[in-house]
């Protein structure tokens, strides 16, 4: 019986909050366990946004930028601290420190391992249990490989997202105060520039996406953080009288709040559109080189996500945008795979966007 269960995720938010049916698969074989997570810091939000979590642990890639005697120390302290803490240690980061700290942390140890046997070799060795990635299948179907190694069976899969009673108060104020009733969630920005739809082509859905809303009584809320590419995006937004201009003015927890008050979510394959999706809201997603059967948005309905790319499908209430080029998705980080330009995105016409969302708004206004 597993009383202590530590699950080691240091990847990026995505991969976090896609860590959350595990969790509770777990949560609910294990009744009274406490899980707790090892993550890298930047994703500290999101992973206080999933449910069933005791304690958060978090590695800093800042620890690489000290003195080499300061840097050991401080991993050092880290690994003390944790050095058998757990009954059970699951790694779903198949890197080689965080197998160590696996192996480090859990009296067992289960570990997603690279297909390349010349780097899990050793692995198999000494894990108690392990698993190979598959690239070509969903963030949430390799996390849930672990549950038969330990004898759980699958039950409902569903992601999910909390928020505070603090920050919904905070952003049902500041809705009230701008006189917004109903609001669509428009989200341009993403974590890396390849993956954000082109400015003339994000103005000219904006625009077309004010028009629906002022037909309908609905608004726009424009989203975003504070990193430079969305600030760089902010100074280039449109304005207009029912756009409302909320990018860098909200923390992750009071935007879960915000997106779970909305109708929908429109814009890219980001951390809020997996959290649109947790929610189970109306999603329209637009994806440019991202492989597409492995990071869909998730329906809590259907049990399922993507798997063949089409330039414009919708299963349950999420519908995706894709170009029709014979390389979409490639995987990479822009056609150069230096995070430079994806042509793809440009071959997404915003009318069609637009126009999916005026047909649904349509109907939900009819319902």
């Amino acid at each position: 019986m597993a009383k202590r269960i530590l699950i080691i995720i240091r990847r990026s938010n995505g991969d976090v909050l896609l860590a959350s049916p595990l969790i509770q698969h777990l949560q609910a074989h294990y009744p009274g366990a406490a899980i707790d997570l090892l993550i890298n810091d930047d994703t500290l939000g999101i992973a206080q946004a999933l449910p069933h979590v005791r304690q958060i642990h978090t590695y800093s890639y800042g620890w690489k930028k000290l003195p080499l005697w300061q840097r050991l120390r401080t991993e050092m302290t880290f690994i003390r601290r944790l050095f058998r803490q757990y009954d059970l240690a699951i790694s779903l980061t198949a890197t080689d420190s965080s197998v160590l700290y696996a192996l480090l942390f859990g009296r067992h140890s289960i570990s997603v391992i690279d297909t390349d046997r010349r780097k899990n070799w050793w692995k198999k060795r000494v894990l108690t249990g392990y698993y190979q990635v598959n690239n070509q299948r969903h963030v949430i179907a390799n996390n849930l490989q672990v549950l038969p190694l330990l004898g759980i069976s699958t039950q409902t899969i569903e992601c999910a997202v909390q928020y505070s009673p603090q920050s919904e108060r905070m952003i049902r104020e500041r809705l009230m105060a701008a006189g917004i009733a109903s609001f669509m969630i428009f989200h341009p920005s993403a974590q890396y520039a390849y993956k954000v739809y082109p400015e003339a082509l994000r103005q000219a859905l904006l625009q077309q996406l004010s028009r629906l809303g002022m037909q309908t009584g609905v608004a726009i809320v424009v989203t975003g953080a504070k990193t430079p590419l969305d600030l760089q995006i902010k100074a280039a937004l449109l304005k207009s009288a029912n756009v409302y201009d909320w990018i860098g003015e909200t923390s992750l927890d009071e935007y879960i709040a915000l997106s779970d008050l909305s109708m929908a979510y429109i814009g890219g394959d980001t951390l809020n559109m997996h959290i649109a999706a947790a929610q189970n809201k109306r999603v329209f997603a637009i994806f440019g080189p991202t492989l597409l059967p492995v990071w869909s948005p998730w329906s809590n309905t259907l049990q399922s996500a993507a798997t063949l790319s089409q330039p414009e499908q919708t299963y349950d209430n999420i519908t995706v945008f894709q170009a029709a080029m014979s390389c979409v998705p490639c995987g990479q980080a822009g056609c150069d795979n230096r995070h430079g330009k994806s042509e793809c995105l440009y071959r997404i016409e915003p009318a069609s966007i637009a126009n999916a969302v005026g047909i649904w708004l349509h109907e939900y206004r009819n319902t």
